[in-house]
């Protein structure tokens, strides 16, 4: 195996010990990584996670190889690192739309944090590996941008196809279903989406899940196209659904976009990847299409088919509504006129819950003695 691609280029001629220096975690099969640093070479203290001091031995042009332990070095093979006079930081590695990916390559589509290698008048180049160079236009500047410096962007490919970077954060990433507006259609081409960048995103007339018009907002996955390497849409959001076996258990907390209103109750996707089924009496208000929510697993059924809940199960989606009862309780002199044959609305209405989820707490305050059930409502058992 070569060695592995510079990392970065961030040592300087004339200065003193390491200077700047950037370790990342090549260790691929050698146990090695490269850094950059000043041509006198030195000792980089690492810490935690066994690191310990990495040597680095001065080569020409100021670059140097550090060898670390097969795993990376310093945990170097579990997460990344940046290090800097001294200092380091980490940064998650889970390309998700809150969380950039720390990486020495970019990838179109998703938040990476990227080296910046030089400026010019057009803005700053950032080091996109094996996609080469890659401009950030000057308009995203901000004072801590420097050659050298590392800087959290979104990639994607402009209306000339060349690759570019924004420090702006669509409403989703590659791979991930959106709720998404429609705001012109092109004849013979397809429409474009607001998805929060100034360029909006092309819904193909191929791939529409009927016939849309501006000013429709409709769920879409969002996919790489193969062909021409642009990022795209797709309304047929059940071809992309994983129909591999989920591996989920009862219980399990879980991100819901609801997809589609059937009579059963609400399909939802389910972390960007599979599909499941939201049951009409589970919620006590109607659901959306284009809703995000959170939820919970209730069941996997022997069709490999996923049932789920809005509510937790037992005691941890009980012990909060009865705290908020007692608190209705002590705000109304210690009596509601709720009780287990209330209507469901008033019962929505003061504490938005669903009639079977009241019934289990106040029937829990009961078993504990700390409320009465009467014919009237419901009232606190008096402390003598």
């Amino acid at each position: 195996m070569g060695k592995p691609r510079p990392y970065s280029r961030m040592g300087r001629q004339g200065q003193t010990g390491l200077g700047r220096a950037v370790v990342g975690p090549m260790a691929e099969g050698q146990g090695r990584a490269w850094a950059s640093l000043a041509p006198t070479g030195g000792e980089l203290d690492l810490g935690g996670d066994g690191g310990g001091t990495v040597k680095i031995n001065a080569e020409r042009q100021g670059r140097a190889w550090a060898s670390l332990a097969p795993t990376g070095g310093g945990g170097l093979g579990r997460r990344w690192r940046w290090v800097a006079f001294g200092e380091r930081r980490e940064l998650p590695a889970i390309g998700t739309r809150g969380v950039p990916r720390w990486s020495t390559m970019a990838q179109i589509g998703q938040r990476d944090v990227l080296i910046i290698k030089y400026e010019n008048q057009s803005g700053f180049y950032l080091d996109g590996g094996d996609l080469g160079e890659i401009l950030l236009p000057g308009r995203y500047r901000t004072p801590g941008m420097l050659p050298g410096t590392t800087v959290d962007v979104f990639v994607y490919r402009d209306s000339r196809d060349r690759l570019i970077a924004t420090t702006e954060v669509p409403h989703a990433m590659v791979n991930e279903f959106a709720y998404l507006r429609v705001v012109s259609v092109e004849r013979g081409l397809g429409a474009f989406l607001d998805w929060g960048l100034d360029k909006d995103l092309l819904l193909p007339i191929r791939e529409f899940p009927s016939l849309v018009t501006p000013g429709d907002w409709i769920v879409v996955w969002i996919h790489l196209d193969r062909r021409s390497d642009r990022i795209v849409a797709s309304g047929r959001t059940n071809r992309h659904v994983d129909l591999t076996e989920a591996d989920y258990k009862r219980g399990d907390a879980v991100k819901l976009l609801i997809s589609r209103i059937t009579p059963l109750g609400y399909d939802a996707i389910i972390n960007h990847k599979h599909s499941g089924l939201i049951y009409t009496d589970d919620s006590a208000e109607p659901l959306g299409v284009g809703q995000s929510l959170d939820g919970f697993v209730l069941r996997m059924r022997p069709d490999g088919k996923v049932d789920l809940t809005l509510h937790q199960a037992g005691r941890e989606r009980i012990a909060p509504l009865t705290e908020k009862i007692l608190k209705a309780l002590g705000e109304a002199e210690g009596k509601l006129p709720l009780h287990d044959r209330s209507d469901p609305a008033e019962i929505q209405r003061e504490f938005g819950v669903s009639k079977k989820a009241f019934k289990q707490a106040i029937g829990q305050l009961f078993r504990e003695r700390r409320i009465m059930i009467e014919s009237t409502g419901i009232r606190l058992v008096s402390v003598e």
